[in-house]
């Protein structure tokens, strides 16, 4: 019988959480998925744990629902974190090679990241992820991978990626369960890119768009490298909000008009258009136009592609994205989205589903599961690269690093404890 390697992955959002449990044929590579759980997410605001009791509720029942549907228990989880807390900068590092015949070793390469890593973070904060984005050889710069090559000096430039400490041991609190580790904990954006993207992509230069419940995370790619990463304080629940206050009625009712009649863009919509209030609140009489609902949605919209056009010029990448934009989240899933955001960023765009996937999963289509699928297909490549077999899409930027000791991996996990 083939050994089979189990991923779980849990995506906490503000919303719903998202349990996912694959299995992996570790002789002929086949990702399947033989559990899946969504449930309704408490004790959480922003993307940030306000109710621990809750949190920890919410994610034994997502779990609990997963394993049942897989017919076994789990140990391990991949764990997605995200929030407004999470801030990212750029870091270099700089060492001299080692070696009297000055090659480059693993031990160089280790020693370097870690020298960027040492950038001062604030007390309060820890580093999740150091993601190398190129090296410098003796003032040769854009180099991909060093190992092997001659030099006396040797630099990297690194994104590092950071969290609120309180937040982020509240998260691997909220897990706990005897038994259980968490393997990693990975920047949602960041899973969610892997799922949706394909090197081509990463390659020219796109930006991925998450918009969740109450928050809209990004992340952009250029030459294989991220540029740039950030967390926006708004989402499709402050659409809701709006149509509730807009129309005077309650948040449920807002809600389900929203999935049910709501659309990005009221151009389209005739003004003679109405919405029958009964259908939704059991009383009668009461009609609302349609296209007045449109219209506070998109503005509501237009706010959160504006703030990502923000984001976009702090790079001077604003327009300047060949494969343009990858819309993912429950929030993306609202009729003429996709042509708005055409319009409000002038790039491409398209809605993002899980590209990287073999495995039948009704539910890997739906860009609202991007980020769970995302950290299955994460830790999947993470499990490749301990056992010595390739790093997997994410990291093919590096291509050397199988030789690596396995101290030196490390470090290429990307993950500082």
């Amino acid at each position: 019988m083939p050994k089979k390697r189990v991923i779980t992955a849990i995506d906490l959002g503000t919303e719903k959480c998202v349990t996912i449990i694959a299995v992996v044929d570790e002789e002929t590579g086949e990702l399947k998925v033989v559990g899946v759980s969504v449930v309704p997410a408490k004790g959480m605001k922003r993307s940030v744990i306000v109710d621990l009791d809750q949190v920890l509720a919410t994610m034994s029942q997502s779990l609990d629902a997963a394993e049942r549907m897989a017919g076994f228990d789990v140990r391990s989880v991949y764990l997605a974190v995200s929030g407004t807390h999470i801030t990212s900068k750029n870091s270099k590092g700089v060492v001299a090679v080692a070696a009297p015949d000055q090659e480059i070793t693993a031990s160089d390469v280790e020693r370097v990241i870690e020298a960027a890593r040492t950038v001062s973070t604030p007390p309060n904060y820890e580093i999740l992820h150091v993601i190398p984005k190129s090296f410098t050889v003796d003032g040769q710069a854009g180099i991909k991978d060093p190992m092997g090559m001659n030099g006396v000096r040797l630099e990297v430039d690194t994104q590092i990626i950071q969290g609120l400490s309180s937040q982020v041991k509240n998260l691997t609190k909220a897990v706990y369960r005897p038994g259980i580790n968490i393997e990693d904990l990975v920047f949602s954006i960041l899973a969610t890119a892997e799922a949706v993207l394909t090197s081509r992509q990463k390659e020219l230069g796109v930006v991925v768009i998450n918009i969740g419940g109450a928050t809209t995370s990004l992340v952009v790619f250029e030459e294989g490298d991220i540029l740039h990463t950030a967390v926006l304080p708004v989402g499709s629940d402050h659409i809701t909000s709006d149509i509730a206050i807009g129309l005077r009625i309650s948040i449920d009712t807002a809600e389900k008009i929203k999935l049910e009649y709501g659309q990005a863009s009221a151009t389209k919509i005739s003004k003679r258009d109405e919405i029958d209030l009964a259908e939704f609140e059991g009383e009668g009489g009461e009609t609302i136009s349609r296209k007045y609902v449109a219209e506070i949605i998109e503005a509501r919209v237009e706010e959160i592609f504006d703030k990502v056009e923000n984001e976009l010029k702090k790079i001077d990448r604003s327009g300047k994205l060949p494969a343009g934009v990858v819309l993912t989240g429950g929030g993306a899933k609202l009729p003429e989205l996709v042509d708005l955001a055409k319009k409000r960023l002038r790039l491409p765009a398209s809605l993002g589903s899980a590209v990287n996937l073999t495995s039948v999963l009704d539910k890997a289509k739906d860009p609202a599961f991007a980020t769970a699928i995302g950290l299955v297909l994460w830790g999947n490549q993470l499990a490749d690269q301990r056992s010595g077999g390739s790093l997997g899409r994410f990291f093919s930027k590096i291509t050397n690093l199988n030789s690596i000791s396995s101290q030196a991996k490390k470090w290429w996990r990307k993950i500082i404890p």
